[in-house]
Order: C-alpha cells, then structure tokens, then sequence
C-alpha cells in the first residue's frame, strides 16, 4: 500500500530528486519511481543514503515510509553493506515516531514482490506505531494494509503440529 508519494501539483524545487542529475553512492534511479522522486514536505528524517517519508494512506496516525534514496527494488536486492545502515537508520525513524507518538510499539512490514502485496518497485519498509486497542487488535494492520482478513498473528489461523513444523525444517535445509 506504499502508494505514489508525489505531488504532481508541486514545483519540482520541492523534490528530493534522486533521478540521473543526482547520484547516491554511485547508484542512479528511475526517472518513473515515486520513491525516486519524493515531495520534500513529507520526508520526516533523512541520511545519505535513505529518507523517511509520511505515508499518503495511513493505517494510523505516525505510518511512515523508510525508503533508500537510490532505486533498489527489493531488500534482497540492496548490497549487503547497505543492509545494517537501512535497518539502523529505520531504527532511529522509529524510536522518532513511538516518542513522537507515545506509542506502546510498532509493527515494521516490508512487502516483497507483487506477491507479498509490494505495490510500488522501490524497497520500503513500513514504520507503524502503534497504541494499545488502536486496530481492535495487535495483528489486525494486516488486514487494513493489504484488504486481506487472514492476519499474520492471528489465533483464526491453523498452528502446524511440531511433526509438520520438523518436516518443514528438513525441507528448508534439503534445499540449503
């Protein structure tokens, strides 16, 4: 649900404009990215290499958007040096968002490929604080991120028996 970021109506000058005229770290990005091309009223935070940004479809208030400022599709994608500095960078958006919020946690959610719900090519990583009772319960951002009722923590979903778990693991680490 990341959604296009960009306000078409504002002045290019209120961009943060990672296109070919800019170049972070010797990475280019896509001139058709929104991610790429992100509304400079909306970044909360930003580094070198990464922006946080507001979402424009908020699950609730304080959803937020870490987004590397060079085009990387997929985390799977992004070089392993940047790794560490993604995840600390998003460390420090959200302890900005659950002291800014008084929240009692926050759930993070990348989306990975269509089939994981990944709306925009661009690695995002959702940041969402959350307050006790705010979705009626804790798994319950699934459901309003995706339009799915089968959440990722719920009880509804059927627990494998530890023979099924076990015959899973071997299947894993025969493929290893």
């Amino acid at each position: 649900m990341g959604g296009a970021v960009v306000d078409q109506e504002l002045d290019s000058r209120d961009r943060v404009s990672m296109s070919t005229q800019r170049i972070v770290s010797g990475r280019r990005s896509v001139d058709d990215c929104p991610f790429c091309h992100v509304n400079t009223q909306i970044v909360i935070e930003e580094n070198g290499l990464f922006l946080a940004i507001y979402n424009q479809s908020p699950i609730v208030p304080g959803h937020s958007l870490v987004v590397p400022k060079y085009h990387v599709p997929r985390l799977l994608d992004m070089s392993a040096d940047d790794i560490p500095d993604f995840f600390s960078f998003a460390r420090e958006v959200t302890s900005l968002l659950v002291n800014v919020y008084d929240a009692d946690g926050f759930d993070w959610i990348i989306q990975e490929g269509e089939a994981a719900g990944q709306t925009v090519p661009h690695l995002h990583l959702h940041v969402i604080p959350r307050l006790s009772g705010d979705l009626g319960s804790p798994g319950s951002w699934f459901e309003k991120l995706t339009g799915t009722r089968v959440a990722v923590d719920s009880a509804d979903r059927r627990k494998l028996s530890r023979e099924e778990m076990r015959n899973e693991v071997r299947f894993i680490q025969s493929r290893i």
